[in-house]
């Protein structure tokens, strides 16, 4: 895992390699949003927004959709809600872009766990 302080956005880089297949993830901190893209395919795949809705008087929604790419993949609708739900729970507001370039997906399970917040 490596991070880029001279950038001016926090970032961080990680490779792996999960099932045979090697993985690279970045990660974006903005100041309003989390940008992660996640590729076994070395392009951005499918792009994804989420974002946190709250009202007044109910619990908080979670508002996932497909920008670009494919949409009929509930699995990858699935990884954008878990890691919004993730990023509200440790207090952040911020939304997030998600781009997923994945040969395998069981993968989005991994990126859930990589330190997003």
């Amino acid at each position: 895992m490596s991070s880029n302080p001279s950038f001016p956005v926090t970032n961080k880089n990680i490779s792996l390699e999960i099932k045979g297949n090697k993985t690279d993830v970045v990660i974006c901190s903005y100041d309003d949003h989390f940008f992660v893209i996640a590729t076994q395919i070395g392009t951005m795949g499918t792009i994804l927004k989420a974002r946190k809705d709250e009202g007044m008087l109910t619990e908080p929604t979670f508002d996932v959709s497909v920008i670009v790419g494919k949409r009929d993949e509930p699995m990858l609708v699935v990884c954008a809600r878990q890691l919004i739900e993730q990023i509200s729970l440790s207090g952040s507001t911020k939304s997030l872009i998600l781009a997923l370039g994945l040969k395998d997906h069981s993968v989005v399970f991994k990126i859930n766990y990589l330190g997003i917040n």
